[in-house]
């Protein structure tokens, strides 16, 4: 791909369509144009957006762009903020551009080898702490697993609010395990944190306390209507539920028996339209007790599981 110079791209907007080549641009210029720029193509967060790219190009946080936003670019600050610009207006994410996602107040580092964390997918984090805190402390040690974990997202999140607990991260992706490991050391919690490749819990044999998950649950006729940020740039591989969208839930739930025996808690991120069914599929398996918790925008997001009478 072609990545036009700044005052091309300024150019094509109405308030810098008078200046001429090589005309003084501010940050505060080039914020204002890019979040045209984003908006005009229809992306969800226009002003986000370019906060984001503009800083990720000068190595500066928001305070900092602020506090220079009538500075005037520098020839190379421009070219770089054309690039990132250029990408973003291709349709890939802020996420991949900065390689960073913010998730529970963690900057974790995401890779082509990584589903990028949904804010919605903090339901499960809540969910999980709601349970922890109803049980006892949260000092109490215990014992977690993060199946499918991808960046270690949300292992880490947990293992940053439960001090004493212990958890694991599997995925089927050695790739994304190097993720998950690299996070957890940067965030310095690698020594209560282990990861195995294995499918799910095919390789875990302990009963756990807490298992959360966030398994592929997209039918697999369904990816290429995803949005270009998600189809084009997250791996299929934590995408594809199978043509059902369940296939990943039907290996969970054969196996939570053996996991959560008689007094353990599962958490599962559900799709729209899937808590029912995902719901048929553990209880053929043994009597449960099932709470839905919905995300922000009020879609059942996070199913708790646990066996019939267990608190």
């Amino acid at each position: 791909m072609t990545i036009p110079r700044l005052e091309s791209l300024f150019g094509k907007m109405p308030i810098f369509a008078e200046n001429a080549p090589g005309a003084s641009i501010s940050i505060a210029d080039a914020r204002r144009a890019l979040t045209r720029m984003f908006a005009a193509a229809g992306l969800d967060t226009p002003a986000l957006d370019a906060r984001i790219l503009v800083g990720h190009a000068l190595g500066v946080d928001h305070a900092a762009l602020l506090g220079a936003a009538e500075r005037a670019l520098d020839a190379q600050e421009r070219e770089r903020i054309a690039a990132l610009a250029t990408r973003r207006l291709a349709r890939e994410p802020v996420a991949r551009i900065v390689e960073t996602k913010e998730f529970w107040g963690l900057a974790l580092r995401v890779t082509p080898a990584v589903l990028v964390p949904r804010p919605e997918t903090e339901t499960l984090v809540a969910t999980a702490l709601a349970v922890v805190d109803r049980a006892g402390s949260r000092t109490r040690p215990l014992r977690i697993a993060d199946l499918g974990t991808g960046s270690g997202a949300l292992l880490l999140a947990l293992l940053s609010e439960l001090p004493n607990t212990y958890g694991v991260g599997t995925d089927l992706s050695t790739a994304a395990l190097t993720v998950a490991r690299d996070n957890a050391a940067r965030l310095g919690l690698a020594t209560r944190a282990a990861f195995v490749a294995c499918d799910f819990a095919d390789a875990l044999a302990d009963r756990f306390d807490l298992i959360v998950a966030n398994p592929p649950y997209v039918a697999s006729a369904e990816v290429t209507q995803l949005p270009p940020e998600v189809r084009d740039h997250d791996p299929l591989l934590a995408l594809d539920g199978g043509p059902d969208g369940l296939r990943a839930y039907r290996e969970l739930a054969a196996d939570a028996p053996r996991l959560i025996g008689a007094g353990g808690h599962l958490i599962l991120e559900v799709g729209a339209q899937q808590a029912d069914k995902v719901v048929s599929l553990f209880a053929r398996e043994q009597p449960l007790d099932v709470t839905s918790t919905p995300d922000l925008a009020g879609t059942p997001r996070a199913l708790h599981i646990r066996p019939a009478g267990h608190a």
